[in-house]
């Protein structure tokens, strides 16, 4: 793809975009499914305020992913 009369590394915007995002994508669903090994009562022990806690993290930082995406607009460079 060109820009501005420059051929973009690694393809074009869509294209990296595909190949970031399915693997940063794959590292938190990883990363959510080892969470959840922490639920085994037989090995851990936690109280419904540590669970608030929890989940109110990820739920901060996926609310403000979800409005990184929405108010995403392109840089602009001015001197």
């Amino acid at each position: 793809m060109y820009i501005s009369g420059f051929i973009m590394r690694g393809g074009t915007k869509e294209q990296r975009f595909k190949r970031i995002v399915e693997k940063r994508v794959q590292r938190v669903l990883d990363s959510i499914r080892s969470l959840s090994n922490c639920s085994n009562k037989r090995m851990y022990e936690w109280n419904d305020e540590q669970l608030q806690k929890i989940w109110s993290a990820i739920d901060r930082e996926l609310a403000n992913c979800r409005a990184s995406f929405k108010n995403a607009k392109p840089e602009e460079f001015r001197l």
